[in-house]
């Protein structure tokens, strides 16, 4: 088997990883990740997780290399990481009693041949009624400035769900297990 190498810095996606008790590395990759013009979310995002993992292709060579990337959307806008209280309080009042749809692209890259695998897995949440104090409680609990949709799926954050739609929970953590089991699957690795 190829040695495993994760396209990311994410303690949350390093740890989703680990739950399949393969040996990988982790490394960051730099990429632009803007926006292109015209460009849905599902483009942008299986664009992001196959670029970051042709990023790191030169540098390990004989690697399968993992790369992912997530968006929220809601309604038709792509909804990103809040990075501040304020910003937060807004996204999680527009989603209140809505749908959020986490689009999350994944790409798995055979260094040595060349052969990418990319899709993007989505996962609806059905948002709770929020009011402004439930939501101020939330956020001053758990500080999710960085997570796309301004909750933690993986924490207290769920309190906020009515339910979720989709055929793989770990995508709304930012790495689709299921998926990636297929993508690994294909490429011989043997899964405990």
């Amino acid at each position: 088997m190829l040695p495993l190498l994760l396209a990311s810095s994410s303690t949350y996606r390093r740890e989703l990883l680990s739950r399949l008790q393969l040996p990988f590395t982790c490394a960051s990759p730099d990429i632009d990740e803007s926006h292109r013009p015209n460009e849905s979310a599902t483009e942008l995002v299986k664009r992001l997780a196959e670029e970051k993992a042709r990023a790191l292709a030169s540098s390990h060579p004989t690697h399968l290399i993992i790369g992912s990337d997530q968006v929220a959307v809601l309604g038709e806008r792509i909804i990103g990481k809040p990075h501040t209280f304020a910003k937060a309080r807004q996204q999680l009042l527009d989603a209140s009693g809505k749908s959020v749809t986490f689009l999350t692209g994944l790409a798995l890259l055979n260094s040595q041949t060349g052969q990418c695998q990319v899709d993007c897995i989505p996962l609806k949440v059905n948002m709770r009624q929020l009011n402004s104090q439930r939501i101020e409680r939330y956020l001053h609990a758990e500080q999710p400035f960085d997570c796309a949709g301004s909750f933690k799926a993986e924490g207290l954050g769920v309190s906020l769900f009515q339910s979720t739609e989709g055929c793989d929970a770990t995508s709304l953590i930012g790495l689709p297990l299921i998926r990636l089991i297929d993508m690994l699957l294909a490429e011989g690795v043997e899964i405990p």
